[in-house]
């Protein structure tokens, strides 16, 4: 127990600080005040505390707040209260940025004032939109008000307005009513520090009209205070009678030599000082780090419910996955006690789901097809829910039929079935399952997985193709697809299912090394043995005369005509084993697909119609006639998982050439029941042309592939899939 416990204590924790945000975030929203035309609300209050005509009285001046909270909120303010400051202005740059969240924290920094105070619309204020919030908060962005004979002026010289008709304005209000001193707030300064009026600098007034023009306005109306806040530190300098000050220091990062201040601006009848207020100490780059951490914080949860949401869904996240590695046994032998026998000996309700059917053809469907007869003659009903095609057949009682929303290829081999069709999950649920089998990973397979979920029942899976290999028809780039999603997908799918079926070893191996956690069963999948022992020789005759074969080795392959089958491979080798042998051949290629069309182009620009023909698609009633005109099977496709088709011709007596995969290495036993090669031309041609001229050795191959496939009957087949059907039930019965 001792190595869970941490995992515990974490577990809780984290519930704890959910708890805690959630809290934080109704206080957020709740009980903080909203607050608008706040420059209106602070004027009242000034008036109030000075009167109609007041002769004198301090204001304190800080630049570069930048929300700080160590800084500003718990060093300087304390220090303004305790001063004789009647009120207090920013020269600009209160927030770090414009966002709602920092004009939300500046207010509650700016309600620890005993004063009251005014903003200068700065560069920080208006970032991300935040001259909407400033306006709607605070006020206009340039505006002006009368302190007795004192007039305080602001400017807008982040160029969100422009700055002629603020010169016109600023004008205007100048004939107006003369003052005894006129304060001017313009945010950036007219000055670089030690530089000269024409200097360029990261944060001066721009452009340079806009500086030359004020400062004439200046001369002319004997303005003599003019005040900007500075990046860091503080600068001043005296033109004429005019004095320019840049301060900053009121929390924002300093260099070395700069310190945090503010300033104390002294007015009377006898004129106005300037005294400089130092604090004693700086701040820990620790604490402000922390600060910058809080600062964060507050920006997700006052106004960003995304982000928000997004937080709280992770925590969720995390909190369920300690829970599951923490108060579920996990036990990673098999059940030993497990008793399927109740299942086995009565009848199962089995519903299936597939992306493809008969009439089309594929490995996938005639898996199915064999599946359900079999289950049948067993006494089992079963449902499949499939896809609706133009040449179904009628009257299908046991096929639930979808209607499609698209298709994909050339030949429309992919139907994407509605699958929020109401009418699927009533068919469904009013066949009462006892379990659901699903044979793709995604689509009807997804929504299959969602109603055993909705009904209660387990889910198998059964893994049949090698997704990777179907890059060409997903689109996206090939191999962010064959690297990463299509191994994710199939990982994710098999976990939510409640075991997986694999035909081979190799791919069992496969689903382990991409994380599937899932009970799975190897169960090849069954073919109907009987039947291709069971040909007439007299049709297989007809067939042959019809296709005007003589005396050549006749070759078969059978593979639907895509890119993912590797058709050149075969191509590119039997066209050069057509210059080594003088064996006569002609290979049968049985299937159709989107690209027929430059497979026998291919072939006419080869000169290879006299020994390589693409038959196209053959009923599988007619298969076995077909298989039973060939000689030797051969076969390059990577994208099996099992190649149902090779023990197909191997219970036709043909022993196999087959380009060495995943689908292919537990079948083909090498020099066995045929030959299994790596994907290259040379060695593959060779053992193809060993068997075409070979014909003890093609004798030995061919009496021991019919021994393989005589052992995976569709019977044998359909009775091991019962019982691990049986033994899904029972686990799902044992843990309720």
């Amino acid at each position: 127990m001792k190595p869970r416990r941490p995992l515990k204590i974490l577990f809780y924790l984290n519930l704890l600080i959910m708890l805690g945000l959630l809290g934080y975030k109704a206080y957020l929203n709740y009980f903080l005040p909203d607050f608008a035309a706040e420059h209106q609300v602070q004027l009242d209050q000034l008036e109030a505390r000075l009167g109609e005509n007041p002769q004198a009285f301090s204001f304190a001046l800080v630049g570069n707040i930048n929300n700080s909270i160590g800084i500003f909120e718990k060093q300087l303010i304390p220090h303004i209260n305790a001063s004789d400051a009647d009120f207090m202005i920013s020269a600009g740059n209160a927030v770090s940025g414009g966002g709602e969240d920092k004009y939300q924290s500046l207010y509650g920094s700016l309600q620890q004032l005993n004063i009251p105070y005014l903003l200068t619309f700065g560069e920080q204020e208006q970032e991300n939109f935040g001259s909407y919030r400033f306006y709607e908060h605070f006020g206009p962005h340039y505006f002006s008000f009368l302190l007795g004979d004192y007039r305080f002026t602001f400017l807008d010289t982040t160029g969100k307005t422009p700055w002629q008709w603020q010169l016109r304005w600023l004008q205007d209000l100048l004939k107006e009513q003369e003052a005894k001193e006129h304060f001017l707030f313009t945010g950036r300064p007219l000055f670089a520090e030690d530089e000269g009026l024409l200097a360029e600098a990261p944060n001066l007034l721009e452009p340079a009209p806009f500086r030359l023009n004020l400062l004439d306005i200046l001369d002319e109306n004997d303005i003599h205070w003019v005040f900007s806040a500075q990046k860091r530190g503080f600068h001043q300098q005296q033109l004429d009678s005019t004095l320019f000050l840049a301060t900053g220091g009121a929390g924002g990062v300093l260099l070395e030599d700069d310190y945090y201040h503010y300033w104390l601006v002294h007015v009377s009848p006898e004129g106005v000082s300037l005294e400089q207020k130092k604090l004693a100490t700086g701040q820990h780059p620790f604490f402000r780090t922390l600060e910058s951490l809080w600062s964060f914080i507050y920006s997700l949860f006052y106004v960003s419910y995304l982000n928000f949401i997004l937080l709280v869904c992770l925590f969720s996240l995390l909190a369920i996955k300690l829970h599951a590695l923490i108060f579920k046994d996990r036990n990673y032998y098999p059940n030993y006690d497990l008793d399927p026998t109740p299942w086995i000996n009565q009848p199962l309700r089995i519903a299936m789901f597939t992306n493809n059917y008969l009439p089309f053809i594929g490995g996938v469907p005639l898996s199915i097809q064999r599946l359900q007869q079999g289950l049948s003659k067993l006494g089992n009903k079963l449902l499949i829910v499939a896809p609706r095609y133009p040449n179904q057949p009628h009257g299908e009682t046991q096929v639930v039929r979808v209607p499609s929303l698209f298709t994909l290829g050339a030949k429309s081999e992919f139907r994407l079935a509605n699958i929020f069709s109401l009418r699927v999950f009533k068919r469904v649920r009013a066949f009462v399952p006892d379990l659901i089998h699903v044979h793709h990973p995604f689509w009807l397979g997804s929504l299959g997985v969602f109603i055993a979920r909705r009904l209660r029942v387990p889910a198998v899976y059964t893994y049949h193709t090698r997704l990777e290999h179907y890059a060409h028809f997903v689109p996206l780039p090939g191999l962010l697809f064959r690297n990463l999603i299509s191994h994710v997908l199939v990982r994710r799918f098999a976990n939510r299912c409640d075991a997986v079926i694999v035909p081979t070893y190799s791919t069992e191996e496969y689903l382990r090394m991409i994380g599937v956690k899932r009970p799975t069963y190897v169960q090849p999948t069954g073919i109907d043995f009987e039947r291709f022992q069971t040909v007439d020789q007299d049709a297989v005759e007809k067939l042959r005369q019809r296709l005007q074969l003589g005396q050549e080795k006749i070759l078969i392959s059978v593979a639907r005509l895509s890119n993912e089958k590797n058709i050149d491979f075969m191509i590119d080798a039997l066209a050069e084993l057509k210059k080594k042998t003088t064996q006569p051949f002609r290979l049968l290629m049985l299937g159709d697909g989107h690209q027929r069309k430059r497979l026998q182009k291919r072939l006419d620009e080869l000169q290879l119609n006299d020994c390589i023909t693409l038959v196209g698609a053959v009923p599988p009633d007619e298969m076995p006639l077909w298989y039973h005109l060939g000689d030797l099977f051969v076969f390059a496709s990577k994208s099996e998982t099992q190649g149902m088709v090779i023990l197909e011709a191997m219970a036709a007596g043909l022993p196999v050439v087959a380009v060495r995969s995943s689908g292919i290495d537990d079948v083909v036993q090498d020099d066995h029941n045929g030959y299994k090669t790596p994907e290259r031309l040379d060695l593959w041609l060779a053992r193809v042309q060993t068997l075409l001229e070979d014909q003890d050795k093609h004798q030995e191959l061919a009496e021991k592939a019919l021994k393989t496939a005589s052992q995976h009957s569709v019977e044998v087949f359909s009775k091991k899939v019962k019982a691990i059907y049986s033994e899904v039930l029972a686990a799902k019965q044992s843990r309720q």
